[in-house]
């Protein structure tokens, strides 16, 4: 199942509640604020702090 980019409107990041953006493989949304990245699982992200990804400036700078 794919990830449905429409909802990239609507979603937002839990911790700093902006936006966020699908990462380079489509397989993550980043916030490039936090430098958080959440895995999309079965089309479904997981928006769960604890189990995001911390990411460096570089792959943050890789979303753009």
């Amino acid at each position: 199942m794919a990830f449905d980019k429409k909802l990239l409107e609507v979603l937002a990041c839990p911790v700093c509640k902006g936006k966020l953006v699908l990462g380079e493989s489509n397989n993550s949304l980043v916030c490039r604020f936090d430098r958080l990245a959440y895995d999309i699982k079965g089309g479904i992200p997981v928006l769960i702090e604890a189990k995001a990804t911390t990411l460096s400036l570089e792959q943050v700078d890789a979303t753009r």
